[in-house]
């Protein structure tokens, strides 16, 4: 079929971009780790081309960098961009709420709803057991599908890459706590209801309260980690929501 070996290697390309974001995110591949296309070709068993294409599309997300002999490195973030990350989604969650739901949030379909709120229930549940990699997983598309009900891609994908950067960071913090059972958000059920209900309003105070107490939380753990100290007791006595 004309054109089938495109839409293979296209394939291919996104199934790659996926699986290597996925292992960026979880930690796997660290902050400053490198490699070249012919390592993650070998890796998959595949050619160069398709990897070559999904690693430029992770550069384009600001996942990786370029090094100067086409290696590449998995992107550095410090608390500085992370801060810079929480105010950016706070404006894009408080925005997308005030400007959208007269007309969007309003015309949010039944099926729309009960697809958020099964992705809110699993995001709660592997919150409250601290597992963290299930819960990315459930929290990166409950945030996708939350931004989807104002039926703008732009909000959506902007949204979603700004999240994935964050957890791009906080995550390794987040495993030297080891038990995490109490201190992962867990609130994705009750920002579903305001927005079933529209309340508006009070979708934001839950995301303001959000926020700000993630900040707290890694600000914390930055402080430990660059003092050498062990992940402080003190975040252990207010365990809400983090990133």
């Amino acid at each position: 079929m004309p054109g089938s070996d495109a839409v293979k290697r296209t394939t291919l390309r996104s199934q790659i971009a996926d699986a290597l974001r996925d292992e960026v995110i979880a930690g796997r591949l660290p902050a400053g780790g490198q490699f070249t296309v012919k390592e993650i070709a070998e890796q998959y068993g595949v050619s160069a081309t398709p990897v070559r294409e999904a690693l430029l599309d992770l550069c384009s997300q600001g996942l990786l960098d370029v090094e100067l002999h086409r290696s590449y490195r998995v992107r550095e973030f410090s608390y500085a961009d992370f801060r810079d990350m929480i105010e950016a989604r706070t404006l894009i969650v408080e925005g997308m709420f005030r400007r959208s739901a007269a007309r969007a949030l309003q015309a949010a379909t039944p099926q729309a709803l009960s697809s958020v709120r099964r992705r809110a229930e699993e995001a709660s549940r592997a919150a409250l057991a601290g597992d963290l990699d299930i819960l990315i997983g459930y929290d990166l598309r409950f945030w996708r599908e939350m931004a989807g009900l104002v039926g703008n891609p732009y909000i959506s994908d902007f949204l979603d890459r700004v999240r994935v950067q964050s957890w791009i960071f906080t995550v390794p913090l987040l495993r030297a706590l080891g038990d995490l059972r109490g201190l992962l958000w867990d609130q994705h059920a009750e920002l579903v209801e305001a927005v079933a209900s529209r309340d508006v309003e009070r979708a934001q105070q839950i995301v303001v309260a959000y926020n700000e107490h993630s900040l707290a939380l890694i600000n914390g753990l930055c402080d430990d980690a660059a003092s050498g100290r062990e992940p402080s007791d003190t975040v252990g006595t207010d365990r809400g929501p983090t990133t």
